[in-house]
Parts: structure tokens; sequence; C-alpha cells
């Protein structure tokens, strides 16, 4: 790799940094003039905090872009020629971004969305799979981080299988791993699991 690609890659990681670190949640409540997320429940900025303060439509639309930030990521490493070394460490740090955004102090939320994003791009098949996985123990105890974590897992899980079935390259594994990773130590920040208001 020589001077140009390595720049190349740095910019895109910066870029895939500031993208994760959007806070939309913190941006709909400006434009909607409704509470700031920060300041109920769990404090972070994502999806399910802007739900009690904003309610559901707020909550959706801040969802899916959280979930947007780890998909251009990815795109964008692609989108320069990058192979899957890149798009795998665009991904991470667009979640490093989510959840220490540079716009608002260094906070945000836990990575699911991102993370999330990043894998619909990187391994369709196991980004299917967390759906129902998520929806199932969220129903089931109505407890969104229990939710989370399930599904963090169960996509890592679902990650390393297909690598080892297809035979694809370890870095899917990498990635599926280091994400939920960073997505557990970012839950046990506060020790315990939450409540409902308190991932994405």
């Amino acid at each position: 790799m020589d001077a140009g690609q390595i720049a190349l890659a740095a910019a895109v990681l910066v870029a895939a940094y500031l993208i994760g670190g959007i806070p939309w949640g913190v941006v709909i409540a400006r434009v909607t003039g409704g509470p700031d997320p920060r300041t109920i429940g769990s404090g972070r900025t994502g999806g399910a905090n802007v739900m009690r303060a904003l309610g559901p439509r707020a909550a959706l639309a801040s969802g899916l872009l959280d979930v947007a930030k780890g998909i251009a990521a990815v795109l964008l490493a692609m989108a320069v020629g990058g192979g899957l070394p890149l798009q795998v460490l665009a991904a991470l740090v667009a979640i490093v971004g989510h959840s220490r955004s540079i716009f608002i102090g260094f906070k945000g939320g836990r990575g699911i969305a991102p993370a999330f994003g990043g894998l619909l791009v990187i391994q369709p098949l196991a980004g299917l799979i967390v759906i129902p996985v998520f929806a199932g123990v969220l129903l089931i105890s109505r407890y969104s981080s229990l939710a989370s974590l399930t599904a963090t897992v169960s996509g890592a899980a679902a990650v390393i299988v297909l690598v080892a079935a297809f035979q694809q390259s370890p870095l899917y594994s990498v990635y599926a791993v280091a994400a939920a990773a960073m997505i557990w130590l970012f839950h046990l920040e506060l020790g315990r699991l939450s409540g409902r208001g308190a991932v994405w």
C-alpha cells in the first residue's frame, strides 16, 4: 500500500467516524422543538431514548438514520475501491463515532443501529437473522437492552457459522466479534442492563 492509498484509507476512516457521530436523535429533537433525548431516561441519543422524548415517529426516523450511518460508512469504503479490510474498519469506526460523538462531547448511543447497518452491507444474511431475534426477545422480555445484547450475540454467531459454511474471509467474523464486544462494553458502562429506553 503506497502513501496515496494510506491517505485515502485514513480519509475514509475519518469520514466514517464523522458520519457515525451525527447525533440524529439530538438533531431531530432540535428540528421538532422537542426535548433533548439526553435529558431523560438513559441519557443516550439512540432511537429508544428518542421514543421516550419525542414519540414513535421520531424514534423510527432516528433509528433508521442511525442504521444508515453504518451502511454509509461501508459504502463509502467500497466507493473508493477499498477492500474488505477497509470496509470492516469503516463500519467499526462508525460505531465508535455513534457512541463517542465529537459533536456532543464524545457521548452518544450504544452502537446497535450503526452496527446493524454495517452488518446489512458486510453480511446481509446475518443481518436478516438478527431482526426476528431482537423482535422476539423484546416482545417476550420487554427489555430493549436484553433484546439488543441477545441479537448482538446471535448476529456474531450467525456470521461465524456463515463464514465457516461458505469458506468466507475471516474478516467477516472479525467485524461481528469486534462490533459485539463494543456494544456489550457500551452497555456495561452503566453497570447493569437498563430498561426499555436504553439502546441504539
